[in-house]
């Protein structure tokens, strides 16, 4: 099968989605299939001009630098798509998207998809917009009863207590995410934020144990546990080998982890994502479970956890890869 691995792009997930892509890459080709990573940005390759390769060899790794990038603000670069994409998409059989952030998660490109009848991996462009935008979700998941930690808006008076975490509203990757124990460390991390999204959210610092939940086949994954050496789990710590520990399956009792997972499955239903995400949680000493946020298309880099979680679950890279793509094409038969 001749496949597009969609990366790149200009959100500031830029460097993970790369990363993502290239893993990807390898694992269709070492399964038989022709791959071409192209970025979402090439505004001058023509479809006739694409490299295909079946060969994991021909395709390079690419390496996250340690350091957040710079910000691009959601509406400006990261929603900016090269002027011959369509048509190299319409010339594969299915795109693997392996964007993060900005116009490729936030269901903007797979309506696009849509109207143009092109095959593409993971959710639809409604599971995309809910669980990209965190205010949306968590109003979502609270309404159906699921715990949330409280949160406010913008630059409001913060209804919430300190320690308190500042998030851009829809960004990736621990990007631009503060948390602060007062006022001053407050209005920075808000003037840090909006450097990467115009909407922000202050949510209540929860205390406890992270946690992790992959949805593949809509079914729940093992558990896996997140332990940052120090800090929080940051763009560094998320994406620089040993700077934390994530332990899969995760050491918790039998009847929190179904529950747990239980919890998983009915957020990633919904917000309507579709076949695999990730949904990830903060559980209190209590043993209380706090929804955090939903990916709809999780990091596939060599330290992302839902590859951990799969391997724990029996399935490789290569098949998870695989699994992700044969359901894509399934959705095409349907149609």
């Amino acid at each position: 099968m001749k496949i597009v691995v969609l990366a790149g792009g200009g959100s500031s997930e830029r460097e993970v989605s790369l990363s993502s892509a290239a893993q990807i890459a390898k694992a269709l080709a070492k399964i038989g299939h022709s791959v071409c990573i192209v970025d979402l940005l090439d505004g001058e390759t023509k479809p006739e001009e694409l490299r295909f390769t079946e060969s994991p060899n021909d395709i390079c790794e690419y390496t996250i630098s340690q350091a957040a990038p710079e910000a691009y603000r959601n509406g400006s670069r990261a929603e900016t798509i090269g002027k011959n994409i369509i048509e190299i998409c319409k010339a594969a059989d299915l795109v693997f998207i392996a964007l993060h952030g900005g116009v490729g998660e936030n269901g903007k490109l797979q309506a696009l998809f849509d109207l143009y009848g092109i095959s593409y991996t993971g959710s639809g462009y409604d599971g995309c917009l809910l669980s990209m935008n965190k205010h949306i979700a968590k109003l979502l998941a609270s309404a159906h009863g699921i715990r949330t930690a409280n949160w406010c808006l913008g630059r409001k008076e913060p209804s919430v207590s300190f320690p308190c975490v500042v998030k851009p509203m829809c960004g990736g990757s621990s990007i631009g995410v503060s948390v602060t124990g007062d006022f001053s460390e407050l209005n920075a991390a808000l003037r840090l934020a909006e450097k990467y999204d115009e909407e922000v959210m202050i949510e209540e610092k929860m205390q406890g144990r992270e946690f992790s939940v992959g949805i593949l086949d809509e079914a729940a994954l093992p558990i896996i546990e997140i332990v940052p050496e120090s800090g929080f789990y940051d763009y560094k710590n998320k994406y620089q080998a040993g700077l934390a520990r994530e332990i899969c399956p995760a050491p918790l009792p039998c009847f929190i982890a179904k529950e747990m997972q239980r919890l998983a499955l009915e957020i990633h239903k919904l917000l309507r994502l579709k076949f695999y995400s990730r949904i990830d949680f903060i559980m209190t000493e209590k043993n209380e479970i706090y929804f955090l946020e939903a990916n709809s298309l999780p990091g596939m880099t060599p330290t992302s956890l839902l590859p951990q979680e799969a391997r724990a679950a029996g399935i490789s890279y290569e098949r998870l890869c695989a699994m992700i793509a044969e359901n894509a094409m399934k959705k095409r038969r349907e149609k």
